[in-house]
């Protein structure tokens, strides 16, 4: 298991970000808004700009998170091309960063979660997107038709396209209200296809509040993630700000200083933490051991 922190939830300032994260003993960046441009608006100098400051600081870049999807269900043609040309430049642009994987999201719901329906208008939007190029992950999405991990695994049957995986964000499942213990029954039924891992603390559907004083037993799920054998990137997305509450708006489109303001100081404290958690039960090996191993390879 490898510990990352979503960029803007540091700092709109790349190099900052990546600087804090080295401090932090983190390995990675996964990329959404960076010098106030939100990710799919970013030209490519600015991509490039974004991949040379996360490489320049030892760290990999572990993922690129559009809002691919994450909109109303498209009703035409012409909506079904408009929803695609966002995951194809998506596409192009994680290829650009060096990014692992493209993060998108099954469309935001209307009343009840509707995960086939979703998933038959995903499969045209979807047509023709090189996803062997870049792989696609499902996010478990606070407001969208896959706000748990069942809605998520309904949404991929329908789909019926293994090449994708699954982004699990426990904290949208308890901040959806669709489930307020998704550990450990909805995380069994689909941890063999999680390929990513949100972090964050929700107060009920109130707040996200500092990691450890919310809703979520992260020190048990770290555990259990190493316990079951995961591999693949852990990633902070602190959404907790000190003295402020971000508004549904700021969720729904995280990029910018207006999102990021505040949220320095707050993503440090739960970088701490989430690093003492994840040691303490053996998820990653502690500071000591990485800076020694980090000196070792550098001599080589």
């Amino acid at each position: 298991m490898r510990l990352a922190i979503i960029n803007d939830e540091l700092s709109q300032n790349i190099d900052a970000a990546a600087a804090e994260a080295s401090r932090q003993g983190f390995g990675g960046l996964e990329i959404r808004s960076s010098g106030g441009v939100p990710p799919h608006l970013m030209d490519d100098a600015q991509l490039h700009a974004v991949r040379e400051a996360v490489k320049g600081h030892g760290l990999r870049v572990v993922g690129f998170d559009p809002p691919a999807l994450k909109c109303a269900l498209p009703r035409s043609d012409a909506e079904i091309t408009q929803v695609r040309a966002l995951v194809v430049d998506a596409v192009r642009r994680a290829e650009l960063l060096g990014a692992p994987f493209v993060r998108i999201f099954t469309f935001y719901r209307e009343g009840d979660p509707d995960p086939r329906t979703a998933a038959k208008a995903a499969r045209e939007v979807l047509d023709g997107v090189p996803a062997d190029r870049v792989p696609l992950i499902v996010e478990t999405g606070m407001r969208t038709n896959s706000p748990t991990m069942r809605h998520t695994l309904d949404f991929l049957d329908e789909l019926g396209d293994d090449r994708l995986g699954i982004l699990w964000d426990p904290g949208n499942s308890v901040f959806s209200g669709w489930d307020p213990e998704p550990f450990p029954r909805d995380y069994g039924l689909g941890r063999e296809r999680i390929r990513h891992v949100h972090v964050k603390d929700p107060d009920g559907r109130a707040a996200y509040v500092r990691l450890g004083a919310g809703d979520l037993p992260w020190s048990a799920i770290l555990g259990r993630l190493a316990e079951d054998g995961y591999q693949g990137w852990v990633s902070l997305e602190t959404h907790w700000r000190i003295g402020r509450v971000l508004t549904q708006a700021q969720r729904d489109e995280p990029w910018g200083e207006e999102f990021t303001a505040g949220g320095f100081e707050a993503s440090s404290e739960c970088m701490r933490r989430l690093r003492e958690m994840a040691e303490a039960v053996g998820a990653v090996p502690t500071a000591d051991v990485r800076h020694t191993a980090r000196t070792e390879e550098a001599a080589r």
